[in-house]
């Protein structure tokens, strides 16, 4: 019986070891916190500024050209075949983050006359936080038309896009 008696005292004082460990590891921990929050402070603003008319053929009206922070529309007005008129639009990047030229894409209306032709430069591919570019927009009536169309007209829908650097 000794034997088994100092079996379970030994069992006893182990488990009252572990049970001082647990208490003093209880007593001392300590829990730690954090806390904390993050912003966001960057601002993208690419705009259009400007619109000029640059180059106007003579006897021809570029109209009074209009835009907004991302559209442009104008009227222009060509009189004979080989007139034009080149308008400049000015894009900013106002914002904090550098803008890269993805694409423009200029669409004439499929419906409207042959006899109109719109070209386009590109601007600089970066435009970096605070800088100024711009393009070309050239009106034309086609130097190689013969005849009067029968449809004078020709509308365009265009799109200029930056994406984040």
């Amino acid at each position: 019986m000794s034997k088994n008696r100092n079996r379970n005292i030994i069992i006893i004082v182990i488990l009252i070891a572990i049970l001082l460990m647990a208490v003093a590891y209880s007593a001392l921990a300590t829990q730690l916190f954090i806390n904390g929050s993050a912003e966001i402070i960057s601002e993208w603003n690419v705009k259009i500024t400007s619109i000029t008319a640059q180059d106007v053929s003579e006897g021809c009206n570029a109209g009074n050209p209009e835009f907004t922070d991302t559209t442009v529309t104008f009227n222009a007005e060509l009189v004979k075949p080989g007139d034009y008129i080149t308008y400049l639009v000015m894009i900013e990047n106002a914002g904090t983050l550098d803008a890269t030229l993805n694409k423009i894409t200029l669409t004439p209306d499929e419906n409207g006359s042959p006899a109109i032709v719109y070209t386009n430069t590109e601007p600089e591919p970066l435009l970096k936080a605070g800088a100024t570019t711009g393009f070309l927009i050239k009106v034309a009536y086609d130097e190689n038309t013969t005849e009067m169309p029968s449809i004078k007209s020709k509308t365009i829908t265009g799109v200029v896009e930056y994406i984040q650097n």
